[in-house]
């Protein structure tokens, strides 16, 4: 029996905003930067900055999930790709000496570091994807077949 009470939709909503900050954060305040110099600059490593939030939201959304029993592999499987590709990206900059300093960021190792950074933004998205569709599935009158 699904469990859709307002309990469920508070999680799913909160765990969708916590998860779309690291996205949106770099985004906006790009722009305004952009506004205010005419120069565009993008922090792409705020995403990786911000986990907390992906995390917080993310085991929010995955609670939200199992009460619904809707996207549940969706959101788990996110929060997973995007904990290992987190943890791989930092774990490889540490081993491979990019960040201490001690290789220059170029090469095969930066460009390792930067799709795995790509991919857990990606991972980010997914999430927020199943997120607004969770909230979708939730605020529905009738049960989905």
């Amino acid at each position: 029996m699904k469990r859709i009470d307002t309990l469920t939709k508070s999680l799913a909503i909160v765990g969708t905003a916590l998860v779309a900050i690291p996205i949106l954060a770099p985004l906006v305040f790009s722009t305004i930067r952009f506004a205010q110099s005419g120069r565009l600059m993008l922090d792409w490593l705020m995403p990786a900055e911000l986990f907390p939030f992906v995390l917080i939201g993310g085991a929010m959304l995955l609670l939200a999930a199992f009460r619904a029993h809707s996207h549940r592999d969706a959101i788990g499987i996110g929060l997973g790709v995007a904990f290992a590709l987190l943890a791989g990206a930092q774990i490889f900059a540490e081993v491979s000496g990019l960040a201490s300093g001690r290789t220059e960021p170029e090469g095969l190792a930066m460009v390792l570091v930067t799709a795995m950074i790509g991919l857990y933004a990606a991972a980010i998205v997914e999430m927020d994807v199943a997120g607004g569709l969770l909230i979708r599935d939730t605020f529905r009158k009738t049960a989905p077949e």
